[in-house]
């Protein structure tokens, strides 16, 4: 294996492994705004801009924490955290059984 397949099959691994964690439309979307908020603090930071930076991060976090809190898991940051102190965590949200075979429909007749 040369080095390009080893780049591209860890890049390959570390996408797939992100996309499990965040399987909610609404998840990934915020993520979508979230993540350029943090990085594009970096620069107002280099700059000088302070409280820009502060707000940007600050801003980018929350949205994707809020994310993490609607799909049901936890956030990277926290499962590294927690994963430090031996303590339990989420890292993929559990999907409820009959939602993965079932259609909205057979769910509603099943119900009726």
């Amino acid at each position: 294996m040369n080095e390009n397949e080893s780049r591209s099959g860890w890049l390959a691994r570390a996408w797939y492994s992100w996309r499990v964690r965040h399987q909610h439309p609404v998840n990934f979307l915020l993520h979508g705004i979230g993540i350029p908020l943090t990085l594009v603090a970096l620069p107002c930071l280099l700059m000088g801009w302070w409280w820009t930076a502060g707000l940007l991060l600050l801003g980018g976090y929350v949205l994707q924490f809020l994310g993490h809190a609607l799909e049901g898991n936890d956030p990277g940051e926290v499962i590294l955290v927690k994963r430090t102190l031996g303590l339990r965590y989420i890292a993929v949200a559990p999907v409820p059984p009959r939602s993965r075979s079932l259609s909205v429909e057979q769910q509603k007749q099943q119900t009726s």
